[in-house]
């Protein structure tokens, strides 16, 4: 059985964006056009589809190292941020999309916010499988290509 670490993320996270850009649960808000992703940004997203692209690459992340929380999601997509004269220090991601990105995916029901005693957020089963058949896919596309070479 194929899995998420079989493939290659680049891939994966482009098909499972594709994938999710056609699921109505997952919209993209009025807001996210005009925000800046972090602090170490400059300008808003120039990409149309990135609010897909960042569903996915959490929706990833969550399974390969979950459960997680927005914090460690927060540190994870964070990055340098120019002083001027100083040295760049580290910042973290901006948590709003974190949290709207999440609760999407809880929406959707590819992720488990679990109960009250435990932190951060797990992979559903149908979450899981989603990214397996969609790493498949990526795998079997891939071996055909290099049986047709």
């Amino acid at each position: 059985m194929t899995t998420v670490y079989d493939v290659r993320p680049d891939k994966l996270v482009k098909l499972v964006a594709e994938k999710l850009k056609k699921n109505e649960g997952i919209c993209l808000p009025k807001w996210a056009m005009e925000v800046k992703k972090g602090a170490n940004k400059e300008l808003p997203p120039q990409d149309i589809d990135w609010w897909w692209m960042r569903c996915a690459s959490v929706l990833r992340q969550i399974y390969i190292n979950g459960p997680v929380g927005v914090s460690r999601l927060r540190t994870h997509y964070g990055g340098r941020v120019k002083r001027g004269a100083k040295p760049k220090r580290f910042k973290k991601a901006s948590g709003k999309i974190i949290r709207a990105v999440l609760l999407q995916l809880e929406q959707a029901g590819y992720v488990i916010n679990p109960e009250k005693g435990k932190r951060g957020r797990v992979i559903s089963p149908k979450g899981q499988s989603f990214l397996d058949d969609t790493a498949h896919e990526i795998r079997s596309s891939m071996q055909s290509k290099i049986k047709e070479e």
